[in-house]
């Protein structure tokens, strides 16, 4: 008995010293957020959905000129009160590519969930026609960092990026036509 209690004695303080690292080495790991805080402000600012993809939209252009190593357009104040877009995204070319990939799917959902509340809102039609559209812009610029990588990682976020993208083109084919505007029914005389 007295071997295992000295045992005990000497295995406590090397399983304290274990336990405090562990919650010092996930904090490294966390997971980074897709949008930087001044988006996720824009985003809450803007409840109307094709305003908030078009949030959506610069913000992955501005992932991609910090990727490409241009400068992104600048977008002026529609309101005073509108919240500023703050400093570039930073990171590595797989962390912004990531960052796409969630940004992406963060506005599939957005469409996604109002379509399923109201399948006739007439912003649906719009918001999905801008996403599509940048989506193939996406794509093109996708096959250019793909031909110049060969680091597996920013492989694998490259695809994630363009099975989004080619989903929202997907659903952008199968959007209905929007309804013939209906011509004035009193004719002058």
């Amino acid at each position: 008995m007295k071997v295992t209690s000295s045992c005990f004695r000497l295995l406590l303080p090397a399983a304290l010293i274990i336990i405090s690292l562990v919650p010092a080495g996930s904090a490294t790991t966390q997971k980074r957020d897709h949008l930087t805080d001044a988006e996720s402000e824009l985003i809450r600012y803007y409840r109307e959905l094709d305003k908030r993809i078009e949030v959506f939209i610069k913000a992955v252009d501005r992932r991609f000129a910090v990727i490409n190593g241009t400068t992104p357009t600048s977008s002026k104040k529609l309101f005073k009160d509108e919240p500023d877009w703050g400093e570039l995204p930073a990171g590595s070319h797989t962390e912004l590519l990531r960052d796409i990939a969630g940004i992406l799917s963060e506005a599939i959902t957005n469409i996604d969930d109002v379509g399923q509340r109201d399948a006739r809102n007439p912003l649906l039609g719009r918001s999905l026609k801008k996403l599509t559209a940048a989506a193939n812009g996406y794509l093109n610029q996708l096959a250019v960092l793909r031909n110049k990588t060969t680091d597996p990682e920013e492989l694998e976020a490259i695809g994630r990026v363009a099975d989004n993208a080619n989903e929202i083109i997907e659903a952008g084919g199968k959007q209905p036509a929007p309804p013939p505007q209906e011509k004035d029914k009193k004719k002058k005389p």
